[in-house]
């Protein structure tokens, strides 16, 4: 009973903050209704007995690229008034997509009912006795070890461009000057100070 009761808590949540991460105006808001839903989306991973799938959801969704997401849309100055005037243009194109979502859902469904295909066998050939996170490992490491490598390096590209959007030159923004950085001596950089009682600290 425990277990039905969370299923359906988990669920509702992850349902209700994705609606949110599309209904709320303000995009700082959507992106924590999204880290909302990766937390709610993990506990029904947890229910399902994917503990390694729920961890990834935790550590990688949530702690590094939701993260990533609301650090970029609040360092990064879009004129959030300019991008909502052009909602009105996009529905159309957004209804038909919404509308071929729902038509692969509804075929799933009926695909389900009609009898389950066992595909766990043929993408990811494991024994039964063999732990949940061993046999993920031994799947990532041997046959789709290339697929996880370009994983990789699809992340390493997205990491350099949030980092390339957010280093552009800004007005009032003093740069960084890396290489005076580096010749810079430690003599030059710490200055010890016999600071008197009572004053304040001269800048």
């Amino acid at each position: 009973m425990i277990h039905l009761l969370a299923f359906y808590l988990f669920a509702t949540i992850v349902v209700a903050s994705a609606a949110m991460v599309i209904l709320a105006r303000n995009p700082v808001h959507s992106v924590l209704w999204l880290i909302l839903a990766f937390f709610n989306a993990a506990g029904l991973m947890v229910l399902l007995g994917a503990e390694f799938v729920a961890m990834l959801l935790v550590i990688v969704y949530v702690g590094a690229v939701a993260v990533l997401f609301l650090f970029v849309v609040m360092m990064l100055n879009i004129d959030f008034a300019e991008l909502k005037a052009g909602f009105v243009s996009y529905l159309p194109f957004g209804a038909a997509i919404a509308l071929v979502l729902l038509a692969e859902l509804v075929l799933g469904i009926g695909a389900w009912h009609a009898g389950a295909i066992d595909l766990a066998q043929r993408a990811a050939p494991t024994p039964d006795a063999i732990p949940n996170i061993q046999a993920i490992g031994a799947l990532l490491y041997t046959r789709y070890i290339f697929l996880f490598e370009a994983a990789g390096l699809i992340l390493l590209v997205a990491m350099v461009g949030a980092i390339v959007l957010t280093h552009r030159a800004r007005g009032g923004v003093r740069g960084q000057n890396i290489d005076r950085q580096n010749r810079r001596r430690p003599e030059e950089a710490v200055r010890n100070i016999e600071q008197p009682v009572g004053q304040g600290v001269e800048l």
